[in-house]
């Protein structure tokens, strides 16, 4: 009788153990999260990484802003500043195809006193800003990370152990009981934006009828990038039926939740 030996095949290393750190601070006035997962999250590369992200962020505020005098966009708008930064001019050419794939919904201009016409890019500039700032993560090795500004989420996973760490789960705040989640996302890749009256009251406004949305309830959107879901799910508190129906016919990896 002939046997033969059956190979076995090396049993596989064990996954390594990712540990977690986190940053806060406070820009753009509001609190920014930044979390990451490594083998080593306290590296000098992580750091450095960052601290990027947040001066990113600083920066995005000084040029801007609505709420500083200083800033870039209304020193512009006041007629006081000859050169400006060219994030001016890039977010403006946004809001205005923000404006044309949403049909309106989203809408960056509104009128003042006087009839005066006023550029206000708050709506899209948070996304675009935290989006851009997350870019600096995206090339520091064997690093997940999630970034999160007042409600907006983008997360990512870099080359080497942190490209198999567990996905990100992200909750939705229940806008009518605080603390209450009440739904939950899971993304390795990718970013959540939420609309919705219960936090800062009716400061999304209707170009439609230019009055605040304050009804109850809140609108998410989940995709591939920060930027647009942010106007999104502007667009989608503004109006849910009509929003649903342009995203699936313009940006079909995007997807709404609505609580």
């Amino acid at each position: 009788m002939i046997t033969a030996e059956i190979p076995v095949a090396p049993a596989a290393p064990p996954p390594p153990v990712l540990a977690r750190r986190a940053w806060v601070e406070h820009v753009m006035g509001t609190a920014v999260s930044v979390h990451v997962r490594a083998v080593e999250p306290t590296r000098p590369d992580v750091e450095a990484a960052v601290a990027r992200v947040f001066a990113h962020l600083r920066k995005v505020d000084q040029v801007l802003s609505t709420w500083r005098t200083d800033s870039d966009l209304l020193r512009l708008q006041h007629g006081e500043a000859e050169d400006v930064h060219a994030w001016v001019a890039d977010v403006t050419e946004l809001a205005l195809e923000a404006e044309e794939r949403t049909d309106g919904l989203f809408r960056a201009w509104r009128s003042r006193e006087g009839g005066r016409i006023a550029f206000d890019p708050t709506g899209l500039v948070k996304g675009w800003a935290v989006a851009g700032a997350a870019a600096h993560l995206d090339v520091v090795p064997e690093v997940a990370y999630a970034v999160g500004a007042g409600g907006d989420i983008v997360v990512g996973a870099g080359r080497g152990p942190s490209a198999a760490a567990p996905s990100w789960r992200i909750g939705i705040e229940d806008p009518t009981r605080a603390g209450r989640v009440a739904d939950v996302v899971t993304l390795r890749r990718g970013a959540v934006a939420t609309s919705g009256a219960a936090a800062r009251g009716g400061h999304v406004v209707d170009p439609r009828t230019r009055r605040p949305v304050t009804r109850a309830g809140s609108a998410t959107v989940v995709g591939p990038d920060l930027l647009w879901a942010d106007v999104w799910a502007t667009a989608a508190w503004v109006d849910p039926e009509r929003a649903a129906l342009l995203l699936a016919e313009r940006d079909p990896d995007y997807r709404l939740v609505v609580v």
